[in-house]
């Protein structure tokens, strides 16, 4: 059996793109513990946002989310807010997981896309008609549960991911 003629020796795959010298290789991502990341901070998001209804309603008396004769909890609409919380942070992961995967300088983007949700969040209650105490207090605890989200995932991504080896790495010289 001779050797292939189209520059191909030994047992390398023709159909494998390998990458030369030149080309920078990236960081990998282990899912896994960014997923375990993600949804560790979904918990805490949705914690976050209830503690903050329950100091705003409890503690404050200003009613957000509910009338005022809910209580200091509020009714169905606090439960809903909380997953809303979890629901951000999970898919705040997804994207986390897309722009580190195919994105250069992913987290540049993923702080960027979190600060407009946050402006977005904060924005919000402004557009709805309710007492301004409300709409500030709405406002704040939705750019805490932001922050929240943002800070713990930054951190979640940085332990996620491992940089390649520079070029040369673990060649033997001698």
């Amino acid at each position: 059996m001779s050797a292939p003629q189209d520059g191909w020796a030994g047992n390398q795959d023709p159909t494998r793109r390998y990458p030369s010298a030149a080309e920078p290789q990236r960081p990998s991502v282990d899912a896994g513990k960014l997923w375990a990341g993600g949804f560790g901070t979904a918990v805490v998001a949705a914690l976050v946002a209830l503690v903050g209804i329950l100091l705003v309603r409890g503690v404050l008396g200003i009613h957000i989310l509910s009338p005022s004769d809910a209580g200091a909890y509020g009714d169905a609409t606090t439960t809903t807010y909380a997953f809303g919380a979890f629901a951000v942070a999970i898919l705040a992961t997804g994207v986390l997981h897309l722009l580190l995967l195919l994105m250069p300088r992913p987290m540049s983007f993923f702080i960027w896309i979190m600060l407009l949700v946050i402006a977005v969040g904060v924005l919000i209650p402004f557009t709805i008609l309710a007492a301004l105490e409300s709409q500030i207090a709405t406002a704040a605890l939705n750019f805490v549960i932001g922050i929240c989200i943002m800070s713990l995932l930054n951190s979640v991504a940085s332990i996620a991911t491992r940089e390649p080896p520079p070029p040369g790495a673990g060649t033997v010289r001698g």
